[in-house]
């Protein structure tokens, strides 16, 4: 969007981009290309004006002399003597011709006798006019129309040839010409070609006011956006006022507002998570810091060794909810493009996981299984995918991030399912979907609570209770990583006829 002009724009740093992608504005694109254009426009029509007052002035000035001339050839007569002469009717053509407006006007008429017996005989006018042009035919009763130059002044000469019949011997070769300066016609033309022009100009001149008018009565509302914006500075940002911009600005004015309170969505957010964080980490800092002030007062050193004992278990736990932290930070950035990662097998992936875990599940007591993506494989069996070189349920998504979802799933399973329990872990495929479940027999969580488990710091059932429960990140940072890579996790119900709860994990297969 181009910056409005006025005096209270703000000065940009020399050479800085902002400033050099403000310079051409809508009002400077407009002129640059309206102008163009309507000076062609222009130039094309006065070019066509030009013509057409061309033809107009020269018919008009054309018409008057060929009506003298017509007018000299029919006061042309024979007398008694059969000698060509002119009628009394020559004196007020020539007369008529006078009085018309114009300079160097010139008349010839002139009799040849029979078979060019002798010399032309003038009747009047001048005896020296330009013949017309070689070649040219005027044996016709057809005027014949050039361009010549007379006593130093270009002139337009009309010649007009006819007979004569006298009373006795052949007819006389009748030559009627009639010359007039091109000057009178010259300076109309040119008047006319002014007054166009000036009005050209006007017109110009109007459009670019018009223009600059237009464009500045359009950016009036984004000033005022500027102005509301600018006094905003240091303040939460709020949404834009889109009333009063123009239509075509108001999808701009609406994606900016989109964006803001995408903004500020992800602000309260990390206020939040700041708040809880701060919340879970004060707990256990204000508990080590009472057991250590308790150990500094403790005289046996039996009670202090179950002292420190108790104080490295708090600091495990924060360990783990600092680690859970960073996770859930880098899972809450941007991912790369699907098409900038690599395919991995979830299959391969799945089964490492069990297979990390099977010792936490053994001293639980409980019975941790494993169903590969080929049902009815052992648990131990080899993986074809790591056989061949080809994932067996091949998935566009970071390794290590999908490790840390199941490892997350599979340990909240481990956690919630009392001793003795069922966890199963299977892959499976399903259309263009690739899925991994881990299922339970644990006590489950209710339907209406599900979607809550997955906020941070968020558990559900005797778990919330628990003080071994974990600080309630897992599935937080599980979903965050599923949906960095393009899937998702959704809580379902077991299978008929068992208990617990089911934990799929969805990615789109690859190609």
């Amino acid at each position: 969007m181009a910056r409005p002009d006025g005096p209270d724009r703000p000065e940009l740093p020399a050479g800085s981009s902002a400033g050099r992608g403000t310079r051409f504005g809508i009002r400077a694109r407009l002129l640059t290309l309206l102008i163009p254009g309507i000076l062609a426009l222009l130039a094309f029509d006065s070019w066509n004006d030009l013509k057409a007052l061309h033809t107009q002035v020269q018919d008009g000035y054309d018409r008057a002399m060929l009506y003298t001339v017509r007018a000299l050839q029919r006061s042309v007569g024979t007398g008694p003597d059969g000698a060509p002469r002119l009628d009394p009717s020559a004196a007020t053509v020539l007369a008529l011709f006078e009085a018309t407006r114009g300079e160097h006007k010139h008349l010839h008429v002139g009799a040849i006798p029979p078979g060019d017996a002798g010399p032309e005989q003038l009747l009047i006018g001048e005896p020296d006019l330009p013949p017309p042009p070689a070649g040219v035919a005027t044996d016709a009763q057809e005027p014949v129309w050039y361009e010549a130059e007379y006593r130093g002044t270009p002139v337009r000469v009309v010649a007009l040839r006819s007979e004569l019949q006298g009373p006795q011997g052949g007819p006389y070769t009748l030559l009627v010409q009639a010359a007039e300066g091109t000057a009178p016609r010259h300076a109309a033309q040119t008047a006319a070609l002014q007054q166009a022009l000036v009005r050209d100009a006007r017109m110009v001149v109007l459009v670019v006011a018009l223009v600059a008018l237009g464009v500045t009565w359009s950016l009036r509302p984004l000033r005022r956006l500027r102005r509301s914006v600018q006094a905003r500075r240091g303040q939460a940002p709020q949404p834009l006022d889109a009333s009063g911009v123009p239509h075509e600005v108001a999808p701009l004015v609406g994606a900016i507002n989109e964006q803001v309170a995408s903004y500020r969505e992800l602000l309260d957010a990390q206020s939040q998570f700041l708040a809880d964080a701060s919340h879970q980490l004060r707990t256990p800092l204000a508990i080590m810091l009472t057991q250590a002030a308790v150990a500094l007062r403790e005289k046996d050193p039996q009670q202090m060794r179950e002292t420190l004992r108790a104080m490295t278990t708090q600091l495990e736990r924060s360990k783990r909810l600092s680690e859970q932290l960073l996770s859930l930070a880098h899972a809450s950035e941007q991912a790369p493009s699907q098409d900038e990662t690599a395919a991995v097998d979830l299959n391969a992936i799945a089964r490492e996981v069990v297979l990390q875990h099977l010792t936490l599940a053994h001293e639980k007591g409980q019975d941790l299984g494993w169903i590969d993506a080929r049902e009815g494989e052992e648990p131990d069996a080899a993986v074809p995918g790591q056989d061949t070189g080809r994932p067996l349920v091949p998935v566009r998504a970071n390794a290590p991030e999908l490790h840390e979802v199941l490892t997350n799933l599979v340990h909240n399973a481990i956690v919630h399912t009392p001793r003795g329990g069922r966890i199963t872990v299977r892959v499976s495929t399903d259309g263009a979907l690739a899925h991994a479940e881990v299922s339970d027999d644990g006590p489950g969580i209710e339907v209406g609570r599900r979607d809550e488990v997955f906020g941070r710091f968020r558990q559900a059932g005797k778990a919330a209770a628990s003080r071994n429960s974990g600080s309630g990140l897992g599935l937080a940072i599980a979903r965050a990583y599923a949906r960095r890579n393009g899937g998702d996790i959704v809580l379902a119900d077991p299978d008929p006829g068992t208990t617990g709860l089911r934990a799929i994990l969805r990615l789109p297969l690859a190609a």
